[in-house]
C-alpha cells in the first residue's frame, strides 16, 4: 500500500509575519517529497526543526506583507514502523491537558468502560463517544474541549478525538491525539485521531468512522489539538484565505474492520 497526500494553503499575512506548520509526513518513508512557500511573488525560504514530540515542524520566518501560498506534497508514502513505546509515555498521556479536563470525566468513564480492559476497555469508548455525539461539521470552535463536546453532543474531528482521550486517560489509558492524512475521508480535511496505549502497543482509534484506519497517515502527535496545529502564528498577523487538503491510497482503500487492533503507520 502506499498513499499519496497533498496539502494547499493560501493566506493574506502582515509584514514580518512567522509561522511555524505542521503539514509534512512524520515518519513513514516517502518517496517524493516537497514543500513550497512563495511569498511576495518569490519563493520564500523554509526552516525545518522538530518539537518536543519529534514532530517535523517547519518555519516560515519574516514573511513579506501580502499573499502566502503553501504547497505541501508526498507522494509514495510507504507503512511506518510502528511508534516505539517509551518509559515515559503511560505518565504523561494520562495527563489532563489544555483540551481534555481529565479529572471532570472519572466517574463517567467508569460508567463507560465498567470492568473492561485493554482492547475491549478502549472498544467501548470508542462506540460510546460514536453512539452519542453528531458529527457536524462547522459546530464547534478553537475554544472547544471534551468537557464542551459533552455537553453539546456534537463537534467534528479534533471534538471526537479531545472526548475520546480524555475518556480513555480517565479510566487509566493512555492517550494522545495525531493528526493525520486520511486517504478516504469525506469531506477531504486535515484529520485528528487518537492513539491509546494498550498492550504495549500504540493503537489508532477514531470514533467519527469516517475513513478507514489502516491508510492513514501521520503528521504531527501531542497531547491534544493545541501541539498539533497545522498551522501556528509566532508573530504577526494571518488571515487563511483558502485550503485544500488531498489524500490517496494505490491501489485501493482498506477494507474497515472497526473491532481490530491498527497502528498508525
Amino acid at each position: 500500500m502506499e498513499r499519496h497526500v497533498r496539502a494547499w494553503m493560501r493566506a493574506e499575512v502582515a509584514e514580518g509575519t512567522d509561522i511555524a506548520l505542521l503539514v509534512a509526513v512524520s515518519a513513514a518513508p516517502v518517496a517524493q517529497e516537497s514543500l513550497t512557500v512563495v511569498a511576495g511573488g518569490a519563493e520564500h525560504p523554509v526552516g525545518e526543526t522538530v518539537d518536543r514530540y519529534g514532530n517535523r515542524l517547519h518555519l516560515l520566518n519574516g514573511l513579506p506583507a501580502g499573499t502566502v501560498e503553501i504547497v505541501y506534497a508526498a507522494r509514495g508514502i510507504a507503512p511506518a514502523d510502528e511508534d516505539p513505546v517509551e518509559d515515559g509515555d503511560a505518565v504523561l498521556h494520562l495527563r489532563p491537558s489544555r483540551y481534555c479536563e481529565v479529572d471532570e470525566f472519572t466517574r463517567i468513564a467508569e460508567e463507560i468502560v465498567g470492568d473492561r480492559s485493554g482492547l475491549e476497555a478502549l472498544q467501548a469508548v470508542v462506540d460510546w463517544v460514536h453512539g452519542h455525539l453528531d458529527y457536524v461539521p462547522g459546530s464547534s470552535s478553537i475554544t472547544d474541549s471534551a468537557r464542551s463536546t459533552y455537553v453539546a453532543r456534537q463537534g467534528v474531528c479534533r471534538d471526537f478525538a479531545h472526548l475520546t482521550s480524555t475518556l480513555l486517560r480517565a479510566s487509566g489509558i493512555p492517550a494522545r491525539c495525531s493528526s493525520v492524512y486520511a486517504p478516504g475521508l469525506s469531506p477531504m480535511d486535515f484529520h485528528l485521531v487518537v492513539e491509546a496505549l494498550v498492550e504495549d502497543r500504540w493503537l489508532l482509534a477514531d470514533a467519527t468512522h469516517l475513513a478507514p484506519r489502516e491508510s492513514m497517515v501521520r503528521i504531527a502527535t501531542g497531547q491534544d489539538a493545541a501541539d498539533t496545529a497545522f498551522m501556528t502564528t509566532l508573530a504577526g498577523d494571518v488571515r487563511l484565505t483558502g485550503i485544500q487538503v488531498t489524500a490517496v491510497v494505490d491501489p485501493e482503500l482498506p477494507q474497515e474492520d472497526r473491532r481490530r487492533a491498527v497502528p498508525l503507520r
